[in-house]
């Protein structure tokens, strides 16, 4: 019993002498803690640095030329802007629409090396050397393109907002597929989305379109 007394005695002493000297089992613990996030937070400061990329700032302008329906367009652009608002706002090309603008309606399709693309989610210093077509690409002069005119006679649109780019889609999958099998139209038209509900109306204007391409 005397035994045990000693070592509470001892183990008291020991305590407060760390207590003279500043030093508890809790200060102990927390100051080392704290090294531990000091040093962890030291290594990631000095650790090598991954290859940074080029911050631009905004408003900072690049020269860009700009194929565009068979026109060549020189430009200054920010490279964030996308090919939607270049083609709307800078050079009143308004045939291609404004939607969701994040890549899932259609409605701002255009062709990119006759293929189609969304041009909200392309941006305008991309497509530098490419060739591009709008809406406006597919007309000779007031003449229809025969896309065009397969939706006319058809009356394949109602509020007719998706229209160009429905038609856009019809027209890059008859240039890679000039007579297309009606699941082939489903599938390249399956990129675009109408409000309206004019699917079927949009299908017979695409096999239409096929054969006024092919006269």
């Amino acid at each position: 019993m005397k035994s045990g007394q000693d070592d509470d005695k001892k183990d008291q002493e020991t305590r407060d002498q760390d207590a003279a000297r500043g030093l508890t089992r809790r200060g102990f613990l927390t100051a080392m803690g704290s090294s531990a996030v000091t040093l962890a937070v030291a290594d990631k400061l000095h650790a090598t640095p991954a290859a940074e990329a080029e911050i631009i700032e905004r408003g900072a302008m690049t020269k860009v030329v700009l194929m565009i329906n068979g026109r060549s367009y020189r430009l200054l652009v920010e490279p964030r802007w996308s090919l939607l608002y270049v083609l709307r706002e800078g050079l009143g090309l308004t045939g291609t629409k404004v939607g969701c603008e994040r890549g899932e309606c259609g409605a701002c399709t255009v062709l990119i090396d006759d293929e189609p693309r969304y041009a909200c989610m392309t941006l305008a210093v991309e497509v530098e050397g490419a060739n591009i077509t709008t809406l406006e690409g597919l007309m000779k002069g007031e003449e229809l393109g025969p896309v065009q005119q397969a939706f006319a006679e058809h009356d394949a649109f109602q509020c007719g907002y998706c229209t160009p780019g429905q038609i856009m889609a019809v027209e890059g999958l008859l240039r890679k597929t000039p007579q297309p099998s009606v699941d082939a139209i489903r599938r390249g038209m399956s990129g675009n989305l109408c409000r309206c509900g004019t699917y079927r109306h949009i299908m017979n204007a695409a096999k239409r379109a096929a054969e006024l391409k092919k006269a």
